[in-house]
Order: structure tokens, then C-alpha cells, then sequence
């Protein structure tokens, strides 16, 4: 990160009284004729502004994680492409660096131990680096591996075959607890994000013709986000339920 904490913090707390701000305006400027929830709105800007604070405050561990989804989509085929390369006779210097070349995610983490490597640092201290601070456990087990065979003369190859398979069990093994929750997942997703507002509203439609409901643009507009907040909430759903693999 480009902040120390203190700054990072100091910077979320500004973001969020701004963020809060906006939305208390904007939101206040739609329910300024409804005095109810124009008082609503304004005991919640406490409520508001913590949600905001702590949605800015976890942003690095979100991306955190989606660098690590990253890399476990390509750590199989790095693995691969790793031990192919080394039975191939390619040095395991060479190796790393070709790898660094052909990935995007995982390819940063091996140029940064080609470039330790080139800066002076043996290839053991700049493993030992790269573990420290890759967010994967996959790509750690890696390292570990190469780590481990460099340090007691065994085959790399071989080490890294065995826990390049352990991986791919691992991840068909998420895949099919994935397949086994996207039944429910569907389930659930026509019946209150498909199926109930669309007789919800069928159903306030005709009832406004028998009793004195009035349906004005303020309802119209209040189900709609309403509607749109679930679609939202079930795409992310299904968005972080999608396990992170490369097989």
C-alpha cells in the first residue's frame, strides 16, 4: 500500500464523511415530503457512516482475497508448466523466470524472486520472501516445496508433483461442493428475486383497483430499488460462492 495505517486510516475516515454526506443528501432530497422518513433518515447517519467506514476500512482485505482467488485459478497450470520445464533439463533459475513470463497473477511473485535473485539475494532468502507475503496457501505449498527439495538435494520435480496433485484433488473436491449448492442457490434465487416480486406487484396492482391504495412514483421507485438490490445481492452470491480453481 502506498499509506502507512495511520494515513490509510485517516483517509477511510475523510471517505467516509464525504460518502455519507452524499447519500444522506441525496436520499433526504427524495423523502423531503415524507416527514417520517426524512426523521428515519437523520437518527440513521450514525448507522450510515460506520457502515461506509468499515466497507472502506476492508477494501485491502478484499483485495487481498481477490488477488488469492487469482492466483489459485493459475497455480495447477503453473505447477504444470514448472515441472515440465525442469524434467525438460531447464534450470531451476530459468524455470521461475519462464514462469514469471507466462502468468499474469502468479507471475509477479516469481519476478520478484528473479529480481532478488538478480539484486544479489540467494534464490533460498528470495523463496523465503515470496512465502512470507503471497496471500495463497497453494502458491506457499509451492514454494515450500522448492524450498524444502533445495535445502536436503532432492528432486524438485518430484516435490512439486506430488503437491501440484494434492492441489488439483483439493480443488475438484470444491468444485463439487459448488455443484451441490447451485440447486438451493437457484432455488431460492427464482423464488425472491423472480418469482415473489413479480406477483407482489401483479398482486398491489389489483388490490389498488378494490381498496384505497395509491400507488404513486415514490412506491414505484422504492420497489425497483428494492428489486435491484436482490438481483445485486444474489449475483454476488453466486459471484463468491464460485470456488477459485484452475482445473
Amino acid at each position: 500500500m502506498l499509506y502507512s495505517p495511520e494515513q490509510f486510516v485517516k483517509k477511510t475516515l475523510l471517505s467516509s464523511f464525504y460518502l455519507t454526506t452524499g447519500l444522506v443528501l441525496l436520499l433526504g432530497a427524495i423523502v423531503a415530503k415524507i416527514q417520517f422518513l426524512l426523521n428515519i433518515l437523520l437518527f440513521s447517519i450514525p448507522a450510515i457512516f460506520i457502515i461506509v467506514f468499515f466497507y472502506f476500512i476492508k477494501l485491502p482485505d478484499v483485495h487481498i482475497m481477490r488477488r488469492k482467488r487469482e492466483i489459485n485459478r493459475e497455480i495447477i497450470y503453473a505447477g504444470r508448466f514448472l515441472i515440465v520445464e525442469l524434467r525438460s533439463g531447464v534450470l531451476l533459475y530459468d524455470a521461475l523466470k519462464n514462469v514469471s513470463k507466462s502468468f499474469t497473477s502468479i507471475g509477479k511473485y516469481f519476478r520478484d524472486i528473479i529480481t532478488n535473485v538478480d539484486m544479489g539475494t540467494n534464490l533460498e532468502d528470495a523463496l523465503v520472501d515470496a512465502i512470507e507475503y503471497t496471500p495463497s496457501e497453494d502458491l506457499r505449498r509451492v514454494l515450500w516445496q522448492i524450498l524444502n527439495a533445495l535445502n536436503t538435494g532432492a528432486d524438485v520435480a518430484d516435490a512439486l508433483t506430488a503437491v501440484v496433485e494434492q492441489i488439483t484433488k483439493r480443488q475438484e473436491i470444491e468444485i463439487s461442493k459448488y455443484a451441490k449448492k447451485l440447486n438451493p442457490f437457484a432455488m431460492f434465487y427464482m423464488m425472491i428475486a423472480v418469482i415473489l416480486p413479480s406477483l407482489g406487484i401483479t398482486l398491489l396492482v389489483v388490490l389498488s383497483n378494490f381498496l384505497p391504495i395509491q400507488i404513486d412514483r415514490l412506491i414505484l421507485i422504492v420497489v425497483a430499488v428494492v428489486i435491484g438490490i436482490l438481483q445485486l445481492g444474489f449475483l454476488t452470491l453466486f459471484k463468491a460462492s464460485r470456488p477459485a480453481v484452475g482445473v
